[in-house]
This record gives structure tokens, C-alpha cells and sequence, in this order.
């Protein structure tokens, strides 16, 4: 498969997004972890209330992807404007303030701490949105505040799941970066957080999602990145997805 754009269907997408605010926008973007050059030349456009997948095979460079956004990789070329912003030389302290949160697929929540002392750990943003408050986060999910006097360590995986979304949304941020949200979990926690990815997108949020789980990503996204081998190398509107299923089975093996 040729790492070529289907341009029929870029320019079909571009057209039905005319107008409407870019949030995200990274052109030849490179990126390294040491010296192992993971991303080529990516180029990605997400808007304002979009819910994005980055679909791949392991290895592709969609988790890299995520993290050279935050700075969290090597060596960064090429370009990434935040909400107009280029953000490729800011230090990774700076990028949240953008605006942007990142859960990432190890959830890193502090496991000694209790439930509600992680979500009233981390600072709002300075010059975002509000953040939301602890009983909004309680309201979307219960499960949360039946635990909220739980050790991190007492936690299954779904709630933990829960709570490392859930300290993004405290802080203001309104693009989520998330990376393997459903993995291991189980169906109930699975359909939860689904769930919460179509109220937060009712509520304006801009989220750019890894899946493996192509279940669950593919009745909640309205745009698909396909990576391979580090580029993109599909993308395509949520309505063209069954035509695009026999690229994807070889692609994806889905």
C-alpha cells in the first residue's frame, strides 16, 4: 500500500469542514526517540468539536504521534499549531497551557493518593476554559464518587480509566489527547466511557483518540487517520467508512 493520500476523498473531507475552527493543524512533522526516527513527514488537521481516531497497527506512530504533540518525544521537526499557537520549540510545561491533555495509555494517576485528591490536584490553566468542578465530574461519573475516599491502589482498572480522564477535564483543558482509553476493560466501563466521549464532544470538546478497539472508536469518531510505518497514509470522513472497510482489513487487518 502507498504511503499516497486518497486525494478524492482529502478533498471531499476538506469541503465539509470549511469553516469551522482548526484547533489542531501539524504539517511535516518528523519526530525521534533518540536516534530512531519514528515519524515521517505527518500532516493532520483536526477542528474544533471533532472526535478524531488514529487508527494502525501497533508500531505505527500513532502513541508517538500523541506524544510529540505534548513534547514528550526527542528530537521534534516541522510543525504543530495549538489553537493558532506553534507550539514545535515549547518546552512540554508549557504546552498544556494551550489548552491541550493527555491521558496516556499507562492512565498515571497517583496511585497513594485517594480518589478525590487526584482530581483536586491539578492546577486550572491559566487563560482556559473553566474547568470542570469536582461534582460535574462526579455527575458524569458515579462510579467516581462512590470511590472518591479510595486509594489509587484500590481502584479497578476501569475506575482508574475514569479518574486519569476525569483530571484532564479539571483542568480546563478542551482538546484530550487519548491514548488506548478501552484497552483491557470491561464491555460496561467500555460503553461508560463512550458515553462520556459523545457528552464532552456535545459539550464543544475536541478529542483525538488512539484505538486499537475498532468497535469502539468507530460509532463514536467523525474523522479517521490511517498510520503506517510512521505516516499517514488515509483519511476519511466517518460516512465513507464502509467503503473504506476492504483498505482498512489490509491495512489493519480489522
Amino acid at each position: 500500500m502507498s504511503a499516497v493520500l486518497d486525494t478524492n476523498a482529502e478533498t471531499t473531507t476538506t469541503h465539509l469542514l470549511q469553516g469551522r475552527d482548526e484547533v489542531l493543524h501539524i504539517s511535516g512533522l518528523h519526530a525521534w526517540y533518540g536516534e530512531s526516527h519514528i515519524l515521517h513527514d505527518v500532516n493532520l488537521t483536526v477542528y474544533r468539536g471533532e472526535v478524531i481516531t488514529l487508527l494502525g497497527r501497533n508500531g505505527a506512530g500513532r502513541t508517538t504521534a500523541l506524544r510529540a504533540i505534548m513534547g514528550l518525544t526527542g528530537t521534534r521537526k516541522g510543525s504543530i499549531r495549538i489553537a493558532g499557537t506553534e507550539a514545535i520549540s515549547l518546552p512540554t510545561y508549557k504546552i498544556p497551557h494551550l489548552g491541550v491533555g493527555y491521558c496516556p495509555e499507562e492512565r498515571g494517576i497517583f496511585s497513594s493518593l485517594s480518589t478525590e485528591e487526584n482530581l483536586m490536584l491539578p492546577p486550572l490553566l491559566s487563560g482556559g476554559a473553566r474547568g470542570m468542578s469536582v461534582d460535574e465530574i462526579y455527575e458524569m461519573f458515579p462510579n467516581l464518587r462512590e470511590r472518591r475516599h479510595s486509594q489509587g491502589t484500590r481502584l479497578s482498572g476501569g475506575e482508574q480509566q475514569m479518574l486519569a480522564v476525569a483530571r484532564i477535564l479539571r483542568t480546563g483543558a478542551r482538546i484530550l489527547l487519548l491514548d488506548e482509553i478501552s484497552e483491557g476493560l470491561a464491555p460496561v466501563i467500555v460503553q461508560t466511557l463512550a458515553r462520556m466521549i459523545l457528552t464532552l464532544k456535545a459539550k464543544g470538546y475536541t478529542i483525538i483518540m488512539v484505538e486499537q478497539n475498532f468497535r469502539f472508536a468507530a460509532p463514536l469518531a467523525d474523522r479517521f487517520y490511517v498510520m503506517e510505518h510512521g505516516q499517514i497514509v488515509e483519511q476519511f470522513p466517518a460516512g465513507q467508512l464502509q467503503e473504506k472497510m476492504p483498505v482498512l482489513n489490509e491495512l489493519l487487518g480489522v
